[in-house]
């Protein structure tokens, strides 16, 4: 089988997944990329060998050879792209988050499934060696039932070395949208749905200086919160806390930790598709080797490769949009009950996807 994708948006991200579905995933057909700066496909087509360049994103999604656009837009743009693939008659996978704000989110879901299309997106790091291994460890009781999880993303923002960081600090940017997912992902899959959150948040900046290139010295205007605290309540009464910030200066990566009633479980960075995992058990600390052989490296594109096989073979999708709506409506929940001054209700229902299955041909989907 070879499910054919079209790319729209030829960025910072899009190397990894140029790199991965040209030479990993053997089930996905790279068969044109678009960008509003042309120059960017032309590099990616000449590079990576893709046979086609979009003028517009049009010409993409009226493309009857393809099959899932693949959105890598930035996260403004989301909504604006993948409402024009599904209507256009695409299957639409999206970078994350699924868009920059509940109601357009809503919107997205509501006519995916008007128009019976999958829709689905990152991040998919959950899937890698690492996070599964976790998941093997907690389904199988070795740390018992779990009872809470604590998740924290400590930086001081992109301007000092990102290309391009001003959509960090705009409308779907902020760390909780930036990198929240990964941890709210990791942990929907660890622990389960999430039926109430709280928060707090803050903008300690209110303007952000530039100091990489291309754009050193200009500055930008933060229009979003980067200092989030939230608590999350699952499903099975477990009790969750996360903090993601751009503004603390801190030297080293923060932590994901899984509580159970006999142990806790050190998650590794849910940025990350491998390790190291850790466990402390019975008055002592050691490390746990993965579980799985394959995606242990950067392996983006793995949940785009799910989603071409769900739609060949009918089976679930690990990514679809049941995931990225839970997680879109969790994001955008703690900002919202920051305002209000109260515990909100998280509206959407979640059950986790089964777990990876270990396929010995690396690049090829369970």
């Amino acid at each position: 089988m070879s499910v054919n994708i079209a790319m729209i948006g030829v960025g910072a991200i899009s190397g990894i997944y140029l790199q991965n579905i040209t030479g990993l995933f053997k089930e996905i057909n790279l068969i044109g990329v678009c960008d509003l700066i042309r120059e960017r496909a032309e590099s990616a087509k000449a590079k990576w060998n893709v046979p086609k360049i979009y003028d517009t994103m049009y010409d993409a999604f009226a493309d009857p050879e393809v099959d899932i656009v693949l959105n890598l837009t930035r996260p403004y743009e989301h909504y604006g792209v993948t409402k024009a693939a599904l209507l256009a008659g695409k299957h639409v996978y999206s970078e994350k988050p699924l868009a920059a704000d509940w109601d357009e989110g809503r919107e997205l879901v509501a006519l995916a499934e008007e128009k019976g299309l999958m829709l689905g997106g990152a991040p998919d790091t959950f899937m890698g060696a690492g996070i599964q291994t976790c998941r093997k460890l907690i389904d199988e009781g070795v740390i018992g039932d779990v009872i809470g999880s604590a998740a924290f993303m400590i930086c001081h923002g992109h301007e000092t070395w990102h290309p391009d960081p001003e959509f960090y600090y705009k409308r779907g940017g902020g760390p909780m949208m930036d990198m929240g997912p990964y941890y709210i992902t990791a942990l929907l899959n660890l622990v389960g749905g999430v039926k109430a959150v709280s928060g707090v948040t803050k903008t300690s900046f209110p303007t952000r200086t530039i100091t990489s290139q291309p754009h050193y010295g200009e500055v930008v205007t933060v229009d979003v919160p980067t200092y989030v605290t939230g608590t999350l309540l699952y499903d099975n009464g477990a009790v969750g806390t996360i903090f993601t910030t751009f503004d603390v200066y801190y030297p080293n990566q923060a932590r994901l930790e899984i509580y159970g009633t006999k142990g806790t479980l050190f998650v590794p960075d849910p940025n990350g598709f491998g390790g190291p995992i850790s466990m402390f058990k019975d008055g002592k600390t050691e490390d746990v080797p993965l579980a799985f052989p394959h995606y242990a490296e950067n392996s983006r594109a793995l949940g785009l490769a799910d989603m071409a096989k769900a739609l060949e073979t009918g089976r679930f999708c690990r990514t679809d949009y049941h995931q990225t709506q839970h997680v879109l409506e969790i994001l955008t929940a703690f900002e919202k009950s920051s305002d209000a001054g109260k515990i909100l209700p998280i509206t959407t229902k979640y059950e986790r996807k089964p777990p990876m299955k270990v396929n010995p041909e690396n690049g090829v989907l369970d």
